[in-house]
C-alpha cells in the first residue's frame, strides 16, 4: 500500500451522475472545499448505450438546470421531453390509435429533458474537474474505514498501479446498486415492491406517430411530438417505456411485477423480443426491422429495495441508488437524488460552519426516509392496475397533483433542508404521505370492482383539470418561507378535497351502473372508512364540487358527482 494520497473535506464514492452532481453542488456551494471522487470507470463514458435513467422530470431538471447551472447543456445537448405520455392495452395492441392515451397536447410550462445518460456524465466529469474536484478516473475502492483517524475516514483504492489511501472528514457512497456503505453497516431494507426490468438501446429514432395513419388520431396532438414524450406501453402488470435520445437513439425497456411476468420471459436480448412480439406487437415490429443496430442489452433483477439509515452526524452518507430504489414509472430516481444531493450538501457545509449537525442529521434523514416511503406507495402493489385504463388515468393525474402539490413546491423553493425547522410543514408532509396511502389503496379497491376495456379514448390532464396548471407554475413562485407554509398547507387541503372527489365520483358512478354485490360490499366499507369520510365531507364543502369536472375519474363522461 502506497502513502497517503491526499486528504479530503469530501470523498465521494462513485462517479455517475449522482456522485458527480454531488461534487458540483459542493463546490459551487463552497468553492474552498475540497471534494474527490473515485470512479472505477474511465471517461469518455460512451454515449447512448451506457446506463438506465434516461428520463427527467421537474425536480431533476430544476436541480441539474438551475442548482447546477446546466442550462446551457441541457438545451444544447440532450431534448426537451414532452411529458409522460400512457397508451393503456386495447385488443391485442395491434393499433395504437384505438389504445386509450394519457398525454399533453402542448409543451408544459417548466421545462424537463430527455437525458443521454454519457452524454450529460461526460459534460460533468469535465465540470468537476474545472471546479477543482479530484476526479479519480479507472479507481477501484477496497475498503473504506470509517472513523479510522482522529477526525478522519480512510478509503483505500486501487488505480490499477497499485494501492494508495486517502483521507477524508466525510466520505458519501455514490456507487448506485453496489451499495459500498450499505453492506458494510448492514443498512439494507427489503420493500414489498417486486418487480424487474430489462432494455436495450437501438440506433433508430422510434416514433409511435408513425405506428397510425388515422388522421383524426394524429391531430390531437397539434403543438408538439409524441416522439418527444416519455412512451409507455401499458399493460396487466407490466409497462414498456420508449425515450429518444439526443444521438438519434431509443431507449427501450420492459418492466413487470414479478408475480405475473416471470422475468425468465424477457431476460435477454431473444427473449425481450419474443416478449414484445407477445405483449406489443407494433413495438416489435419496429424493433425487429432495425434489430441490427440494437446497441446494448441490459437487465435489473428485484430493482426495488430500501435503506435503514442514509445520513449520519459521524460524516457519512448513502446518495442516490446506493441507498434507496424504488421504481422507474415516473422516472423518481433522478428526483430522489436531487433531494438527498441538497440534504448532503447542508449537512457537509454546516458541519464546515463548525455547527453541530447531530440533531439536522436526524431530521434530514427522517426527511429522506418519509420522502422515499411517499413515492413507493404509488408503485407497490399498483402494477395490476395497469391493465384498467379508467383507474390508472385516474391515478396518474392523481400522482401528478400530488408530486408537484407537495414534493415540487418543496424542492423548488429548498424547503426540504429546513423542513426539521418547521413542526408544521412535516406534519403536513406526513399528513400528505397517510392520505396518499390511502387513495392508493382506494385504487386498488375501485379496480378489483371496475375493470372495463375501454377503447378511443384521449386524455389530456392539462384540459381535465385545469387547476394543475397553477400547481406547476406554483413550484417555481419564488414564494417567502410564510407564504410557501400557507401554500404548502392549502395544497395538501387541495388534496384531500380531490381524493373526496374521486371516492364520491366511483361511488355514484358505481351504484348508477347497478353495482353488483362485491361492489355494493366495497361501497359499504368506502363509507364505513373513518378518512375517506373525512375527504368526501371536505370535497363537498368545496369550491370543487361545483368546478372541477369529474372526467378526469371517468375517461372523458361528463356526469357531475355528488358528495355523499
Amino acid at each position: 500500500m502506497r502513502d497517503n494520497a491526499g486528504h479530503y473535506d469530501v470523498a465521494v464514492l462513485g462517479g455517475g451522475i449522482t456522485g458527480l452532481t454531488l461534487a458540483l453542488q459542493l463546490k459551487r456551494t463552497d468553492p474552498d472545499i475540497t471534494v474527490t471522487v473515485v470512479e472505477r470507470q474511465r471517461h469518455p463514458a460512451p454515449e447512448a448505450a451506457h446506463k438506465v435513467g434516461e428520463s427527467s422530470v421537474e425536480v431533476q431538471a430544476h436541480y441539474l438546470r438551475d442548482i447546477l447551472g446546466l442550462e446551457d447543456h441541457l438545451e444544447q445537448e440532450q431534448l426537451h421531453k414532452f411529458g409522460l405520455r400512457m397508451f393503456f392495452t386495447h385488443e391485442g395492441n395491434t393499433d395504437i390509435a384505438h389504445r386509450v392515451e394519457y398525454g399533453q397536447v402542448a409543451a408544459a410550462p417548466l421545462p424537463s429533458y430527455q437525458l443521454d445518460r454519457g452524454r450529460l456524465e461526460n459534460r460533468l466529469g469535465e465540470l468537476v474537474a474545472e471546479h477543482g474536484v479530484a476526479f479519480r478516473q479507472g479507481c477501484k475502492v477496497t475498503g473504506v474505514h470509517l472513523g479510522a483517524g482522529p477526525d478522519d475516514h480512510v478509503i483505500e483504492v486501487d488505480d490499477g498501479a497499485g494501492g494508495h489511501r486517502l483521507t477524508a472528514r466525510w466520505v458519501v457512497d455514490a456507487t448506485g446498486r453496489a451499495g459500498l456503505l450499505k453492506r458494510k453497516l448492514n443498512l439494507a431494507k427489503p420493500l414489498g415492491h417486486r418487480a424487474n426490468a430489462s432494455w436495450f438501446r437501438i440506433e433508430h429514432p422510434m416514433d409511435v406517430q408513425r405506428w397510425s395513419a388515422d388522421e383524426t388520431w394524429q391531430a390531437r396532438v397539434c403543438d408538439g411530438q409524441r416522439r418527444l414524450s416519455t412512451n409507455h406501453l401499458m399493460g396487466p402488470g407490466y409497462w414498456v417505456w420508449l425515450i429518444p435520445l439526443a444521438s438519434g437513439s431509443t431507449s427501450v425497456g420492459i418492466v413487470a411485477a414479478d408475480d405475473t411476468h416471470d422475468f425468465a420471459g424477457f431476460n435477454t436480448l431473444d427473449r425481450a423480443l419474443d416478449w414484445l412480439d407477445e405483449h406489443e406487437p407494433q413495438c416489435a415490429a419496429e424493433v425487429r426491422a432495425h434489430a441490427g443496430r440494437i446497441q446494448d442489452f441490459r437487465v435489473m433483477k428485484n430493482y426495488a429495495y430500501g435503506c435503514e439509515q442514509v445520513y449520519s452526524a459521524d460524516r457519512w452518507c448513502l446518495t442516490g441508488e446506493a441507498g434507496v430504489s424504488i421504481d422507474p414509472l415516473y422516472s423518481s430516481g433522478g428526483d430522489l437524488m436531487a433531494i438527498s444531493n441538497g440534504l448532503i450538501t447542508d449537512l457537509v457545509v454546516r458541519d464546515r460552519r463548525g455547527e453541530s449537525i447531530e440533531d439536522r442529521a436526524a431530521a434530514h434523514n427522517q426527511v429522506y426516509l418519509v420522502i422515499s416511503d411517499v413515492w413507493l406507495v404509488a408503485y407497490e402493489n399498483q402494477y395490476p392496475l395497469m391493465g384498467n385504463p379508467k383507474v390508472m388515468v385516474a391515478k396518474v393525474i392523481w400522482d401528478t397533483i400530488i408530486y408537484w402539490a407537495v414534493p415540487g413546491l418543496l424542492f423548488f423553493h429548498d424547503k426540504f433542508r429546513r423542513l426539521g425547522e418547521s413542526p408544521q410543514a412535516f406534519g403536513n408532509l406526513q399528513r400528505t404521505w397517510f392520505l396518499h396511502a390511502r387513495v392508493q389503496q382506494f385504487l386498488r379497491e375501485w379496480h378489483a370492482v371496475d375493470d372495463e376495456p375501454a377503447a378511443d379514448t384521449f386524455a389530456d390532464p392539462y384540459s381535465l383539470l385545469e387547476f394543475i396548471v397553477d400547481l406547476h407554475n406554483g413550484m417555481a413562485a419564488g414564494l417567502p418561507d410564510d407564504e410557501l407554509e400557507e401554500q404548502f398547507t392549502a395544497n395538501v387541503l387541495l388534496l384531500e378535497q380531490v381524493a373526496g372527489q374521486l371516492v364520491s365520483t366511483v361511488i355514484e358512478r358505481l351504484e348508477a351502473g347497478g353495482a353488483g354485490e362485491a361492489a355494493r360490499q366495497q361501497i359499504d366499507a368506502w363509507r364505513g372508512d373513518e378518512l375517506l369520510r373525512e375527504v368526501v365531507e371536505r370535497f363537498g364543502e368545496s369550491d370543487l364540487s361545483s368546478t372541477v369536472d369529474p372526467a378526469w375519474i371517468t375517461l372523458g363522461s361528463r356526469t357531475a358527482a355528488v358528495a355523499g
